[in-house]
Formats: structure tokens, C-alpha cells, sequence
């Protein structure tokens, strides 16, 4: 089962044992609309079951996710900061946060230009959490932190001006091909990893 799956699944045990009284019926009507597909629809109805409970763990996660899948990335980081708050054990927190992160550092809005690496580097921090809480069998993580190494290394890669920042760029690609090595270790098929990990090598030989 994908995390998509997983994540709805999981938010429909919580709201039947937690009811929707709280926040009136704001919150279910949100998760319909998140059942339904209509995220834009979800994220009217979310905001305003969490202006009426603003902290509802079960509001924040369907308001978090329903952000990410509507493009929102920096409302997406806020809403999960704030449910990692109230839930610093949640793994898919940190999960959906480093992917938001990780869209933002690659698709940088204007405002934003200066401050990619640190996107990057938080997206890597947050993929490293959720391994941390959830355990390194679980290859979505570790091949989602691969990719953010990956993309972290191109971009540093642009701005090698001297020997130290080449060396740089190499450790980040082999901390992305270690990641990648350990999901062919529980997946040894995977033919988009084999492919992930050439592709990461030749960025490693072409800096040379």
C-alpha cells in the first residue's frame, strides 16, 4: 500500500475513534472532500475547522496533506511544523514536510532563490527524522532522502569554484547512492534505483 493510501486509511481510523465534534462538522466535510480527490475543496473546509480547533492534531495532519497535494508547499511546511509540534513522534510529519521542502528547493519561487540550500538541507534533516522514528526498512523514506541528496549535490554543483566544494558535491552523491544501495538491499529488483544510482555516478565522474 503507497503512503498516499496509507495516510487516508490512517486518517479515517483517527477520525472514527476521535468524532468530529471539536470543530463542528468542518473537519468531515474536509475529509470528504479529500476521499473525493478535491484537495482545493479540502483545504476550505480544513482551514476552517482549524481556526475553530487550531490544535487538532487529526485537523493539521488532513490540512498539511491536502496543501501538499494542491501545490501549496510553504503552507504545506507550516501546517506539518505545527502538527510535529503537537506530535513529534509522527514520522509522516517529517515525511511530507521534507518533500515540501524538497519541491520548494527545486522549483524555487523568485523570493525564495537565496534560501534554497536551506530548503534542501532541511528536507534531508526531515527524511532523516522520519528514518530515525519509523526504521531504515522502509525504502520510501530512504529513497526520498536519496533524491534530496541527488538534487542537493546538482545544485552545489553549480557553484564549485575551488577542490573543497568538488569533494563536497562527491560525499553528498555517495551519501544518495548509499541511500539507494539500501533500498536494492530489501528491494534488489527495483530498476528505477539501478538506473538512480548509474545516473548518480556519472554526476560523480563528470566532476572529475
Amino acid at each position: 500500500m503507497n503512503y498516499i493510501k496509507k495516510t487516508l486509511v490512517l486518517l479515517l481510523v483517527i477520525s472514527a475513534h476521535t468524532g468530529f465534534a471539536q470543530s463542528g462538522s468542518y473537519d468531515k466535510l474536509g475529509m470528504q472532500a479529500m476521499m473525493k480527490g478535491d484537495y482545493k475543496g479540502a483545504v476550505v473546509q480544513l482551514e476552517k475547522a482549524d481556526a475553530k480547533t487550531p490544535n487538532s492534531p487529526n485537523v493539521l495532519k488532513m490540512l498539511g496533506y491536502s496543501y501538499f497535494q494542491c501545490g501549496d508547499f510553504e503552507n504545506s511546511i507550516e501546517t506539518y511544523s505545527r502538527l510535529i509540534v503537537l506530535k513529534p513522534a509522527d514520522y509522516s510529519a517529517y515525511y511530507y514536510r521534507g518533500k515540501a521542502r524538497q519541491n520548494v528547493a527545486n522549483d524555487p519561487k523568485e523570493s525564495l532563490n537565496q534560501m534554497r540550500e536551506n530548503f534542501y538541507l532541511s528536507s534531508i534533516k526531515d527524511f532523516s527524522k522520519a528514518i530515525e522514528i519509523n526504521g531504515e526498512e522502509d525504502t520510501q523514506l530512504l529513497q526520498n532522502r536519496g533524491l534530496a541528496y541527488k538534487d542537493y549535490a546538482i545544485y552545489k554543483s553549480y557553484k564549485i569554484k575551488k577542490k573543497a566544494d568538488k569533494e563536497a558535491c562527491v560525499a553528498l552523491f555517495n551519501n544518495s547512492i548509499a541511500d539507494f544501495q539500501k533500498v536494492l538491499t530489501v528491494q534488489p529488483l527495483r530498476k528505477d534505483i539501478i538506473s538512480l544510482i548509474d545516473y548518480v555516478k556519472a554526476q560523480i565522474s563528470s566532476l572529475r
